[in-house]
């Protein structure tokens, strides 16, 4: 290097920063951050909220165990209480839903109905998804002979008709609310055991879990803190398909008089004790029953369908 040209980088290198200053105002801006970084779930959570069906459905379902839990406490009547004088009233300031063939108020006994289905619905999903996790999860982590007997088993009770199995277990045991869910139980979960080893099977092979297998860790502390973390996106999704299917189940059931028995409250037994009302013309007998059978179960496949597409990563913006 030359003698002038190191004094030239001399002089430039005293030169104050302050005497710079940006020319290209839309270069600065590009460069700016337009928006904070998202984690995952709160990606999904925005995502789902751009979707008003599926907020509409969630909307729903709040208000729906709302008012099943605060619902009779505000009713001035008993869910069984009988007044044979006021039977078949329509709806009015002082029955909002109608009476029954008994005198029952509707609306009350609609809420006492709602519990039971949610109440239902919940453990059956809570009991396949427990179950379907760790079946799964071992079947997905482990692989090889391990996978093929476990998968084999699972083909054996998906090839079994469901509600076959459902009947026969509630002929056996009696007809109550723990028979209905262990019954819904039994070969329910076989759908989220598979959803879950899937995803075990694709999630295993990533380096945090490779790196946790050179470590030393033990294969449960694996599958609770790397893989079904990573899996959780589909198991909600799957999870909010099993519940309306479960409600449906029970009230089906009820329907036919294998499930919940009168005089107790339920969607399904109160459809049951209209089909003689409804040809008379007392149609709200069995209106608001298969109203909330039919809207709970939409608002629970929609809500489904939306948080599919805002746990999908392949849709992150």
């Amino acid at each position: 290097m030359r003698k002038d040209e190191r004094l030239d980088v001399q002089s430039t290198a005293a030169v104050p920063d302050e005497w710079f200053e940006w020319d290209d105002k839309e270069g600065r801006s590009a460069e700016a951050v337009s928006r904070p970084s998202l984690s995952y779930w709160k990606d999904a959570w925005r995502r789902l909220r751009s979707n008003k069906l599926a907020m509409l459905g969630l909307v729903f379902l709040v208000l729906l165990a709302l008012l099943a839990i605060f619902g009779p406490i505000f009713s001035p009547y008993d869910v069984n209480q009988q007044d044979r004088p006021n039977q078949y009233q329509a709806p009015s300031s002082e029955h909002w839903f109608g009476t029954d063939s008994a005198g029952r108020d509707v609306f009350t006994r609609t809420w006492y109905g709602a519990r039971i289905s949610l109440f239902v619905g919940f453990m059956a999903a809570l009991l396949d998804v427990t179950i379907g996790i760790i079946y799964g999860g071992i079947c997905g982590y482990k692989g090889g002979r391990t996978d093929n007997i476990m998968m084999r088993i699972i083909e054996i009770l998906y090839g079994l008709p469901y509600l076959l199995v459902v009947i026969l277990l509630l002929v056996v045991l009696g007809p109550s609310l723990g028979t209905i869910i262990l019954a819904l139980t039994v070969t329910g979960w076989v759908g989220m055991a598979r959803i879950v080893r899937g995803q075990v099977m694709q999630v295993k092979n990533y380096e945090f879990v490779l790196a946790s297998q050179s470590f030393g860790a033990k294969t449960w502390r694996i599958i609770r803190k790397n893989l079904l973390p990573n899996s959780m996106g589909p198991i909600i999704v799957q999870m909010t398909l099993t519940v309306p299917s479960a409600i449906f189940a029970e009230a089906f059931l009820s329907f036919i008089g294998l499930g919940i028995q009168a005089p107790h409250a339920s969607w399904g037994v109160m459809a049951n004790d209209s089909l003689g009302a409804i040809l008379s013309g007392y149609w709200w007998t069995l209106f608001f029953p298969a109203f909330f059978i039919s809207f709970t179960m939409f608002a629970f496949n929609v809500l489904g369908d939306g948080l599919q597409d805002a746990l999908d990563p392949k849709l992150r913006k």
